[in-house]
């Protein structure tokens, strides 16, 4: 089997400490680097001194490139006989959109390899000073997130928040502060009490990172006082104090 010129890669949730060892030495064997806005640039530094770094752009500002832009960018330069690395904030497992780029590489008969990443929800927890699982009130987590795809089928269910009301176990939202109101209005419709703990996390594990309390009741409140934003990690765990 031919040895891979893509590799998309997790780059973690910020601290480059919590980079794997894998992601390390494809950074290091790169001729060029596609990495999302989101990826701190200490993260860059491990990157081969011969590569050529290109940001994919930032959300809201004009200058974000569309997925099948991306995906082009990437063939055009596999296919230049550059060995790529695709690099992805957290794990690109999890809401990385790595289905459309691993789709677009097979059509064009290019070979890849994935490496999994530390997910920003891990890094949450990790900022926030507890465990998104207990073995007597949340033996299991869901990954939800608050956005849809602008390409959401209409015809196909909308993802009902409500019915993660009676979940047992921890709730943790990613992109979810712009949609505060949406989710929470949803899971206090669905019986979730007002008081039922909620904390963001913004920027989980770099210097700027940034921990708020709230309760599910004010949730969307405590966005706009706060002025959170994105990256921010929102997690809803009744028995967190």
């Amino acid at each position: 089997m031919s040895s891979p010129q893509v590799y998309l890669v997790g780059a973690g949730p910020g601290d480059p400490e919590l980079l794997t060892l894998k992601a390390v030495k494809y950074l290091q064997c790169a001729d060029i680097v596609f990495y999302d806005y989101l990826v701190d640039e200490r993260v860059l530094e491990y990157a081969s001194k011969k590569a050529e770094l290109v940001s994919l752009g930032i959300p809201y500002t004009g200058h974000k490139k569309k997925q099948t832009e991306i995906n082009q960018l990437i063939i055009d330069a596999a296919r230049s006989g550059k060995i790529v690395v695709r690099l992805k904030g957290g794990d690109p497992h999890l809401f990385g959109r790595l289905n459309e780029e691993t789709e677009a590489l097979r059509q064009a008969g290019i070979v890849y390899e994935t490496a999994a990443g530390v997910t920003s929800a891990s890094g949450a927890a990790q900022v926030a000073g507890f465990s998104l699982t207990d073995r007597v009130n949340a033996s299991a987590v869901a990954f939800i997130t608050g956005h849809l795809s602008y390409k959401h089928d209409p015809a196909l269910p909308v993802l009902d928040y409500g019915r993660f009301a009676v979940f047992p176990g921890t709730l943790v939202f990613y992109m979810g502060v712009s949609t505060a109101g949406i989710w929470s209005r949803a899971l206090l419709h669905g019986g979730m009490p007002e008081d039922t703990p909620v904390i963001f996390v913004q920027n989980a594990t770099l210097p700027s990172e940034r921990v708020v309390y709230s309760v599910l009741g004010r949730a969307a409140e405590t966005v706009e006082t706060q002025k959170l934003e994105s990256p921010c990690i929102v997690i809803v765990q009744p028995q967190v104090e």
